[in-house]
């Protein structure tokens, strides 16, 4: 993060269909001392960047990506050092436009062996260390994704409780069988696939988990509710695979604002009456559909239940995905809102997110290749990033 002494650059940009929270124009920017500190219509301007009529667009913001992962593990059982991990996630995110980053680190699994049960501790430190090094081109946050059914998941959580980074916590629970996994063909084509199980492993893991899940899910879900509510500032709270009405219920009663991915129209229509933030996945968007065989993101914005999209696990598609969603109707300014002011104000982030006078001089440049947006370049606090 950058200190109150640093020396911000002038920018003067001329030319560029900018995309505002409620219209598209031609027009030219200007930004001091990392602020966007003006903003005109038409094509005037001397000294200054010709954009030649490229979009530009606020800086993305995602609340939700497990990209860091696949660095930490770029092949299944092959472990990668922390410090470069992370290094290469931050390269990859900043140069998919997004300039805030909510990392979505687990804490707890269903699997025991699995990295993420390896990585926690040293993930939030590598992060720490990189971010005070100024190393680190987005702004990164922590979201940390609570796996309801692990035995030691508060004493896991507890310490990370008072981050200063922490602005999101998600509820969580992947005990197939429901949620998500209510399909349990897809659970086993999925961890046969990405986790590597045998059928005979699968058979010996349904038993444990749905034991698990029986022992600690309720206990924990109440003990983490009260200390992210007993929290100095109450840290915000996602479920996580919403598939009944019952589920958004649940979660609105024990303080729930977001909710994350449901799988299904009606957890979606519900979510909805009850003024919740529904997110959905990037990549759901642009494969056409839910790997886990559940409602598709396109069907929900077709309905007007889609307020943010996340990447989840692909940060490129995140653009592609907000671009997309004018083909189910949304126009422009609300499809960029998806993925910039929306998950910004979700979170609390009032200081960027969109293009407007005196915020955050978060933006990105981005060309059409026919349908395809291609961004050319970042920028974060008027500084270029990628």
């Amino acid at each position: 993060m950058m200190n109150s002494s640093a020396v911000y650059p002038s920018v003067n940009i001329l030319n560029a269909r900018i995309v505002t929270a409620d219209r598209v124009f031609t027009g030219s920017m200007t930004v001091t001392g990392g602020k966007i500190s003006d903003i005109s219509q038409g094509s005037g301007g001397i000294s200054a960047a010709d954009w030649q009529g490229d979009f530009l667009l606020p800086g993305l913001v995602e609340l939700h990506t497990d990209n860091l992962e696949k660095h930490l593990m770029p092949r299944p059982k092959v472990s990668w050092p922390v410090m470069p991990a992370i290094l290469a996630h931050d390269a990859q995110i900043a140069a998919a436009g997004i300039t805030t980053v909510l990392d979505a680190i687990a804490v707890g699994d269903i699997d025991p062996d699995s990295v993420r049960m390896q990585t926690l501790n040293p993930c939030v430190q590598g992060l720490r260390t990189a971010a005070d090094a100024g190393l680190l081109r987005a702004e990164h946050f922590l979201h940390m994704r609570l796996e309801l059914a692990e035995p030691d998941l508060l004493q896991m959580f507890g310490p990370f409780l008072q981050d200063a980074g922490l602005k999101l916590v998600s509820l969580m629970d992947h005990t197939p069988g429901q949620r998500q996994w209510t399909d349990l063909a897809h659970y086993r084509t999925y961890v046969t696939g990405k986790r590597g199980w045998s059928e005979q492993k699968v058979d010996q893991m349904l038993g444990l988990l749905l034991d698990r899940q029986q022992r600690h899910v309720a206990d924990n879900r109440q003990q983490v509710i009260a200390l992210c509510q007993q929290h100095t500032h109450p840290i915000p709270l996602a479920s996580h695979d919403d598939t009944t009405a019952e589920h958004v219920h649940e979660g609105v009663a024990e303080g729930v604002s977001i909710s994350e991915f449901p799988t299904s129209l009606l957890a979606a229509q519900t979510a909805r009456q009850q003024g919740l933030a529904i997110v959905m996945g990037a990549p759901n968007r642009v494969r056409g559909g839910s790997h886990s065989g559940n409602v598709s993101a396109s069907e929900l914005a077709r309905h007007d239940l889609l307020d943010i999209l996340s990447s989840d696990y692909v940060p490129a598609s995140l653009l592609q995905a907000a671009f997309m969603l004018q083909d189910d109707g949304y126009d422009l300014p609300k499809a960029i809102a998806t993925v910039s002011r929306a998950p910004a104000r979700a979170l609390g982030l009032h200081d960027r997110g969109e293009i407007a006078l005196g915020l955050n001089a978060d933006f990105i440049r981005v060309r059409m290749l026919d349908k395809l947006p291609v961004v050319l370049g970042v920028w974060r606090n008027g500084r270029q990033i990628a």
